[in-house]
């Protein structure tokens, strides 16, 4: 029964998603197919795979304890802080905090979360920023 919930509210998600992928227009074309083409298919993919869910499903699953359901609510907590914070912290920082948050989450000690999380925040900026050419803000905060 929770496949066919979850298939259920994915289906409505996939739908906004297409509806708001619809609206984008681009002033000029600057590919064949233009910019609203990848997220209507990612749209469709989604809307497919929860029509597949629901008429579908697995297994019965149990779901979590209490327990882990807070563990599952502080992750969503974080990711929403993440995304909230982003361009104030900047890449960097915000990664590294992120990081640092999931390791403790997940029973890891400060020493190697606070050594995991520095290092990911600043390897993925160089990786991404420098190598790959994705620009990454800085954070507004040290500006």
């Amino acid at each position: 029964m929770s496949d066919r919930i979850f298939g259920l509210i994915w289906l409505a998600v996939s739908i906004t998603i297409g509806a708001l992928a619809w609206r984008i227009h681009a002033p000029f074309s600057y590919e064949p197919v233009g910019p609203r083409a990848f997220p209507l298919l990612l749209a469709a993919l989604m809307a497919a795979c929860s029509v597949w869910l629901m008429l579908r499903p697995g297994p019965p699953v149990r779901w979590p304890n209490r327990a882990t359901f807070k563990r599952i609510v502080a992750m969503f907590v974080m990711l929403l802080a993440y995304a909230l914070v982003f361009q104030w912290l900047g890449f960097m920082l915000a990664t590294a905090l992120l990081t640092i948050g999931i390791g403790r989450l997940f029973g890891g000690s400060w020493k190697l979360c606070v050594a995991g999380g520095v290092g990911m925040g600043i390897s993925f900026y160089v990786l991404f920023d420098r190598l790959l050419d994705v620009v990454l803000p800085v954070g507004t905060l040290f500006k």
